[in-house]
């Protein structure tokens, strides 16, 4: 199995709706993923971000982030601790108290303090518009985005984009300051359906961020990451150089089909239809069984490049499923951002 139903969602008549790439959309209507505020397009776009920035500043602000180790070479500007003098050391650095109570000469250390910059490659291909419980997987990833640019777009730092909907690939260069941020959400906000139906090359984007080289620093990539794996090459070299998160985002009718009776599925990248009796249970067990089977090789390839690894759901608060994420990550592994 590549891939999962996408592009239908039963209603609680047994109806399908298709969610096609030319926009016709499955989804309930009103909150957004976790009572957090819808992301619409158009002329609310503006609205949605503002209240969308105010739920993740008020219910993230101050978990996620802290000091990042300098990633380029050099001193810093902050004070740090004392050490001996080793010749060769910057004698202007000495410090002299620490050297007139111990009688031995001692250097005061400085920490890197360097602004960080975050990539973030966001996949909005037709496979992402689709979605049955409180929003579709492309709100859930702009969701997504919208908390990385906030929690590390600020201090200095620099925050660029890479968006990919199969049609075409948008570049929004890496820049400091929230009217940047805004803009760039904005940006993400209303890029426009897929309507020929075609998948974005994730492997080949991912590569883009690569070449030139970069200095480093901190890469997140969002998609359901469904497809061929061609993506794990470029993922993997991408991490030798910088901290990288992989945000899974998917639906739960992509893991396990609903009883609904008989059920057209849509791929809306492709236009190809099936239609699938689900009152019969050996196929929704084989279903599911295929479903794990897809998830467990996208788990894998994703460890296997090194890259740390964030699934959201349509059906979940997407900003506990952060926090739990981040409070395991501090509990088996320091340093990194978003962890």
């Amino acid at each position: 199995m590549t891939r999962g139903p996408g592009g239908t969602a039963p209603d609680s008549a047994g109806v399908t709706r298709a969610s096609g790439a030319a926009g016709g959309s499955a989804r309930p209507t009103g909150a957004g993923p976790g009572g957090a505020p819808p992301i619409l397009r158009g002329e609310a776009a503006d609205a949605v971000l503002r209240k969308l920035e105010l739920t993740v500043r008020r219910r993230l602000d101050g978990l996620l982030q802290g000091n990042h180790v300098g990633l380029v070479p050099g001193p810093g500007s902050e004070p740090g601790e004392s050490r001996e003098y080793h010749p060769g050391d910057d004698v202007r650095r000495m410090d002299w108290p620490v050297t007139a109570r111990t009688t031995v000469p001692h250097i005061r250390e400085t920490i890197a303090d360097r602004e960080l910059e975050t990539w973030v490659v966001v996949d909005l291909s037709p496979s992402l518009d689709f979605g049955t419980a409180r929003c579709e997987k492309r709100d859930l990833a702009v969701a997504a985005t919208a908390a990385v640019a906030h929690l590390t777009g600020r201090g200095g730092n620099r925050i660029g984009a890479l968006v990919t909907t199969g049609e075409q690939v948008v570049r929004l260069p890496a820049q400091s300051g929230r009217a940047h941020t805004t803009t760039l959400l904005r940006r993400v906000v209303q890029t426009p359906r897929s309507s020929r139906g075609r998948r974005g090359d994730l492997a080949a984007v991912i590569e883009m961020l690569r070449r030139p080289p970069r200095r480093r620093g901190f890469v997140v990539v969002v998609s359901d990451f469904l497809g061929e794996l061609s993506w794990e090459r470029p993922l993997r070299a991408l991490a030798v150089r910088h901290d990288v998160l992989a945000i899974e985002v998917l639906d739960p009718v992509e893991l396990a089909l609903p009883s609904v009776g008989l059920l057209t599925l849509v791929d809306p990248e492709s236009g190809r239809l099936l239609e699938v009796q689900t009152a019969k249970p050996a196929l929704r067990e084989r279903y599911a069984k295929a479903a794990g089977q897809q998830r467990a090789e996208i788990a894998g390839a994703l460890r296997r490049a090194g890259a740390a690894h964030l699934q959201l759901r349509t059906d979940r608060d997407w900003l506990i499923d952060i926090v739990r994420f981040v409070a395991a990550r501090r509990r088996g592994v320091s340093g990194g951002a978003l962890r």
